[in-house]
């Protein structure tokens, strides 16, 4: 019986990111080579747009016909035993890892190194990224060897797509018995993109022969220059914030501004620098962090997510290019982006004047005419004139923004939050962190801010009635159990324990 065993190749990837081209090419590569082949495929739902296992085993032809028959081949991969395991992208290695396609006496495993954030971990209410650092190194333990580096970037340099540099790389380990320009040969005979195609293909190739592909791949470091404005508004800001503030904060500060310019005025900017000397002002130094904590969340508090502001992100010329960018449209062909939008009467009422919207949460008839128009959601297409137009001008009313009901809503929570810290950071600096931080817990806007906004109320009720002498770390198991889950369980059991301690 010949001792001759299969070259099993498993490739992990999701839509639109030529895994099974890369397969069939491993497979033209085999079989020109004098090899039987034979590939399968397992689509699944991991991440984005559907991630799927191609599996590829080889089998010298030779050494079948010395069997006097044909082998029998796997039609998928088993645990512990895979000989390369292709990923294309960081997070599908791990879950290689995970089901232990991975094994570090037998499996080379090349990946690249960029994320493509899961569904998961978007719909996280907290921050729901899973830890790349943590990814790499349980990946470089589990491997015989781990080829890495990013590899989305290397595909954009050369203006073609992500499976070209995954075979390169393949290429460039040596670990198929290939010559390197057989594989080149592979990719000639396709037909299609040929020149972007060796191109990246050459690139990897090199990439992983140099011997720098034990890292991950890195720009390097570029002095920002610092610029000035042509605004004079704007750079007396900037002014402002070199002056008036430690240089540790400088970054966090000057982002601050430049995002709330963006969403409202210069004026609002400013705002925000007065609430920030407040801070500043009664802190001793070495609270930096406390500071950057506060200047973050600040920003981010000050641009809550209402209507307007949704429909000035869904209207700006970058999206509209960061879609043709992502989707590879040429400029020759045309492409539909249709929004799904249901503003209810709470939104409705959020962008009318305070008093106006009390009137009409309180009315009969004129309410249940607005709650029956807006029973469902429906869909706008903003690359169609009246729909873009439409989100346009709704985008154009946040000129009246600071005379809306949710304004001030939004401006009496914060000045709270303001005040807590003000007053809890010379008693107890890291508590005073801790409650900066809780400003997390608010976010997005319809059904997700009102959950968002009981969750914050709920902790922060505990930070009022215990003042600072609440530990750190009994308002930061809060927050993470708010964060935790969407229904709150973990936050109401987390505070039953509390009450009764």
């Amino acid at each position: 019986m010949s001792s001759a065993q299969p070259i099993k190749i498993a490739i992990l990837a999701m839509g639109g990111e030529g895994g099974g081209v890369l397969a069939d090419w491993i497979v033209d590569l085999g079989e020109h080579e004098g090899y039987l082949a034979q590939s399968t495929s397992v689509p699944g739902v991991a991440q984005r747009t559907g991630a799927t296992i191609y599996y590829v085993e080889l089998f010298p032809k030779a050494a079948a016909e010395r069997d006097g028959g044909v082998p029998v081949l796997a039609l998928m991969p088993l645990p512990g035993d895979v000989d390369v395991v292709l990923a294309s992208e960081l997070m599908e290695a791990g879950r290689a890892v995970q089901r232990g396609l991975v094994t570090p006496e037998r499996t080379t495993l090349i990946a690249s190194t960029h994320r493509v954030y899961s569904i998961t971990e978007k719909m996280a209410m907290g921050d729901g990224r899973a830890d790349s650092g943590s990814l790499l190194q349980h990946a470089e333990i589990a491997a015989k060897r781990f080829v890495r580096f990013d590899m989305a970037r290397a595909a954009a340099d050369a203006g073609s797509v992500i499976s070209a540099v995954l075979f390169g790389a393949l290429a460039g380990t040596g670990v198929l018995p290939f010559a390197r320009a057989r594989f080149e040969a592979t990719i000639e005979r396709g037909g299609i993109g040929i020149e972007p195609s060796l191109e990246a293909f050459n690139a990897a190739c090199r990439w992983v022969q140099s011997g720098e592909s034990g890292a991950t791949r890195e720009p390097a470091a570029v002095a920002v220059p610092t610029v000035q404005p042509r605004d004079p508004a704007m750079r007396v800001l900037l002014d402002r914030v070199r002056n008036a503030f430690a240089a540790t904060t400088h970054a966090m500060l000057v982002e601050g501004v430049r995002r709330l310019i963006d969403y409202q005025d210069v004026a609002y900017a400013r705002q925000y620098l007065d609430r920030m000397t407040g801070i500043a002002d009664l802190l001793p130094q070495g609270c930096d962090r406390l500071l950057n904590e506060t200047a973050r969340h600040l920003a981010l508090w000050m641009s809550y997510e209402d209507t307007m502001r949704v429909a000035q992100l869904k209207t700006r010329a970058s999206r509209f290019e960061r879609v043709r960018g992502e989707l590879r449209v040429s400029a020759s062909q045309l492409i539909s982006i249709n929004e799904y939008l249901h503003p209810r009467l709470q939104e409705i009422c959020e962008t009318l004047p305070a008093a106006l919207a009390r009137w009409l949460e309180r009315s009969g008839w004129p309410r249940r005419q607005v709650e029956r128009l807006t029973q469902r959601g429906r869909v706008i297409a903003t690359t169609s004139l009246h729909g873009f137009l439409m989100l346009w001008l709704v985008a154009g009313t946040r000129r009246w923004r600071r005379g809306t009901s949710r304004f001030a809503v939004e401006t009496e929570r914060i000045e709270e939050w303001l005040a807590r810290i003000a007053e809890t950071a010379p008693v107890n600096p890291q508590l005073a962190v801790e409650i900066a931080l809780c400003q997390g817990l608010v976010k997005g806007y319809g059904d997700t801010h009102e959950r968002g906004v009981r969750n914050y109320e709920a902790v922060m009720n505990i930070v009022r009635q215990r003042g600072s002498g609440l530990a750190p770390a009994t308002l930061s198991e809060l927050r993470e159990a708010a964060l935790a889950d969407e229904s709150g369980d973990r936050l109401q059991a987390t505070l039953a324990r509390l009450a009764r301690d």
